[in-house]
């Protein structure tokens, strides 16, 4: 597994992180969760060199960290660096226009979870913790420079970062102007190419992690969708994937087909995609299996994808602006 930097907070993490929503499984998420197998693919995964693992709290309502940390407790001799979300308050996804610090990140409900993570996880410090939703106009509120201040000085998180909105890869220099943020978490693929534009060459500059989130745009870069893909109306999927942006996927992922190379396949053609940016630390695919563990990984390594590539990967971009269903 090749290393990468975890920005200024010096830590040296394998390039393919693991994504934990789809493994925690629970309402809201995705379905399709076995918990007898999950530990298989977690230790798989260490065997393999994955040394960064991101859940939230949301992810199974606390199963995916209990997960994480049993995998802890299992492998007490691995490297890990441990991320996870706090919630908001109000459990929205993203905030709603009218939502205020006070209605999702008050400092009892942050200091809430991040003690409940604690305890799933199993540890004495969270590596990173960040805030699971943002909006910029909040920055300058002093309650959360307050307590995020307060958990780095009383030792209970290392560093602090930020889960950016879909689709709005720059909804967060405001809060990057405090100096407080150490990462930013945003989707980034061969589709959503925006952080690109700005944040990644403000992230360079800064010293700041970029961790790329959604590889696979919730799955239709697999290559595996199709007119008729239809999900459970439990999955998350079955809005995402909804009339609206089913058919326009279709056609988009079906144009990208072209362009994999003989040999190579479709994830791990958007894998190298994401990885050939210095300014990525680390991608997270969702992993629920032993066998996407093993594909994912082996992507670690490769040589960088060709200059005239990644020019046609390029052609694919896609800008969106949120809306009902891309929550």
């Amino acid at each position: 597994m090749r290393q990468r930097t975890m920005g200024r907070l010096g830590w040296k993490v394998g390039e393919v992180g693991y994504g934990m929503w789809g493994i925690g499984g629970g309402p809201g998420g995705f379905t399709g969760w076995n918990y007898d197998i999950a530990p298989d693919a977690l230790d798989l995964a260490v065997d393999l060199g994955c040394t960064f693992f991101d859940t939230a709290w949301v992810y199974g309502r606390g199963k995916s960290e209990s997960l994480l940390g049993e995998l802890r407790r299992r492998r007490p001799e691995a490297e890990m660096r441990l991320a996870t979300k706090v919630p908001p308050l109000n459990r929205e996804w993203p905030p709603r226009p009218q939502d205020t610090l006070e209605d999702v990140f008050p400092v009892d409900h942050v200091l809430e979870y991040t003690k409940r993570s604690l305890e799933n996880l199993g540890v004495d410090k969270i590596d990173l913790l960040q805030f699971h939703v943002w909006e910029d106009r909040w920055a300058a509120e002093p309650g959360w420079q307050r307590v995020v201040t307060r958990l780095k000085d009383e030792g209970l998180i290392d560093g602090f970062g930020i889960s950016v909105n879909r689709w709005e890869p720059t909804n967060c220099f405001a809060a990057l102007d405090t100096g407080l943020v150490d990462a930013i978490q945003v989707i980034y693929n061969i589709f959503d190419q925006a952080p690109e534009d700005e944040l990644f060459p403000r992230a360079l500059e800064e010293d700041i992690a970029i961790i790329a989130r959604v590889p696979f745009d919730e799955g239709s870069l697999t290559g595996n969708l199709n007119a008729g893909t239809t999900f459970p109306p439990e999955d998350w999927r079955a809005v995402y994937f909804g009339p609206e942006n089913l058919p326009p996927t279709v056609e988009r992922i079906d144009a990208l087909r072209e362009l994999v190379p003989d040999g190579m396949t479709m994830p791990e053609l958007a894998l190298r995609f994401i990885l050939h940016h210095p300014a990525v630390s680390a991608v997270i695919p969702g992993m629920r299996r032993p066998e996407h563990v093993r594909s994912n990984l082996a992507v670690s390594g490769a040589a960088p994808l060709p200059p005239e590539l990644l020019d046609a990967l390029r052609a694919h971009r896609w800008d969106r602006t949120p809306t009902h269903w891309s929550m």
